[in-house]
């Protein structure tokens, strides 16, 4: 029986991928082992998003071809290099990389198991590199995976690739354009997971809010015609679909767009009792210069007046969202202006991205570029007004009941927190794992909430 071990590198939409891998090994009769002296075959799924997440994947394969070299167990190990970063630098990695056996792509992931099946045979000495230019699989409801998350939680990706074209992005020349899987698909794929006891649905994708809509433009007779939304699924039809499923559980929305967001996605959600009063919407910035530059679909007075229409149509809901600061032509007065729009909106979670140049992108050959001090002190100050937010939220909570799902012993999280992002709960460490508790806020201690 031949023993692989696996690396998961990078976001949710990567560790799916990992999770479809392992289905597939499982399936063709191939065990998984996480102890990588004991693997015949080591696979590092790779991150390439930013650069910070390169250099933690090419240390990974560094690790990995150096534990071959100093341990005589490995000596016959092969590696294969999958994952965004094998996709992205398909030409060059081959030639980087000798010591590597085997490069697959976001295309091969249901192939891996004919691919190492190959590797293993006794003749076999050659580099391979099975990277195909432009991805074109998505999942389906029936695709062998095995879940690496948590019993009570899974990530469910409805979409793959990216139609945008943001001047700091990568993602759309790794993961290809958009492609939407079927509303059926998913329904059946989370009705499955709610009968094995999920209780909750982190739905995911490059941008959640464009479900159905690249199916519409497929069947306009003329590319530059309207799309008619009423002809077709989207992420409003498929959010009632889901709450539809009888059970006790959450549905998340991750990674959504606001140049996609509409009225009837806000009725949706507010009529849906089982979608979780939280939206992840990644802004970026609020200056008109700023949000042009970084090609964003969208300016300042549209994203306020969302804010306010989501605010108004869903009540208690908890808006978390990203910046880029120090990006190329970034002005004291652009900056200034998303410091005070941050510290106006108050958003009950948020983060801070520090400008990083990607080879590849629009925004590397921009003129402009901020010298890194400068970027590291907007962004050191931007994080200061967002704590300063998180005190004024947390404040709020204090003597106020909220239910939560408990995470680990003594650690819970609340519909405002997403797995692995935001802020925890703490809890009795009794209460059961996976299990949803009310529980009565006391005090918070940073970010978090402690809770009786």
């Amino acid at each position: 029986m031949i023993k692989v071990g696996l690396v998961s590198l990078g976001c949710a939409k990567n560790l799916i991928d990992s999770e479809v891998m392992i289905g597939h090994l499982q399936q063709a009769g191939m065990a998984m082992t996480p102890d990588a002296d004991l693997a015949d075959v080591l696979i590092i799924n790779t991150c390439s998003f930013i650069d910070m997440a390169k250099k933690e994947s090419i240390g990974a394969v560094h690790e990995a071809v150096d534990g071959r070299a100093e341990s005589p167990q490995r000596k016959k190990q092969k590696i294969i290099v999958a994952g965004c970063m094998a996709q992205r630098f398909a030409q060059e990695l081959p030639g980087a990389m000798p010591e590597v056996d085997a490069f697959i792509g976001l295309d091969q992931v249901t192939q891996v198991a004919p691919i190492i099946q190959k590797l293993m045979g006794t003749e076999h000495t050659e580099q391979e590199n099975h990277v195909t230019k432009t991805p074109q699989w998505i999942p389906d409801y029936d695709t062998p995976r095995f879940r690496l998350t948590p019993k009570h939680m899974a990530y469910v990706k409805i979409a793959e690739g990216c139609n945008h074209t943001c001047s700091f992005c990568i993602i759309p020349r790794i993961r290809g354009r958009h492609r939407s899987r079927t509303q059926d698909s998913i329904v059946r794929e989370v009705q499955d997971l709610v009968k094995a006891g999920v209780k909750e649905i982190n739905l995911i994708s490059q941008d959640t809010t464009y479900f159905g809509m690249d199916k519409w433009e497929d069947s306009r007779p003329n590319p530059r015609s309207p799309v008619d939304s009423s002809k077709g699924h989207s992420l409003s039809t498929l959010i009632r679909a889901l709450n539809a499923i009888e059970g006790d559980f959450w549905i998340r929305l991750l990674y959504t767009h606001p140049a996609h967001w509409s009225d009837d996605l806000i009725s949706a959600i507010a009529d849906s009792p089982k979608v979780a009063r939280y939206i992840d919407m990644p802004l970026q910035h609020i200056s008109d210069h700023m949000l042009g530059l970084m090609k964003r679909e969208t300016d300042g007075n549209y994203i306020r007046d969302l804010i306010k229409r989501i605010r108004a149509g869903i009540p208690e809901i908890a808006i978390r969202t990203t910046f880029i600061v120090g990006f190329p032509g970034e002005t004291e007065g652009d900056f200034n202006e998303l410091i005070r729009f941050i510290e106006d909106e108050k958003f009950e979670r948020a983060g801070i991205f520090e400008y990083s140049r990607e080879d590849g992108t629009r925004a590397a050959k921009m003129e402009g570029h901020l010298h890194h001090m400068t970027r590291k002190s907007r962004w050191n100050e931007a994080m200061r007004a967002i704590q300063r937010n998180v005190e004024h939220v947390n404040e709020k909570l204090v003597g106020k009941t909220m239910r939560v799902l408990v995470e680990e012993p003594g650690v819970a999280r609340s519909q405002w927190d997403a797995p692995d992002i935001d802020s925890t709960v703490l809890v009795a460490k009794d209460v059961p794992v996976g299990s949803f508790v009310d529980v009565t806020v006391k005090e918070w201690r940073g970010y978090d909430l402690v809770a009786a």
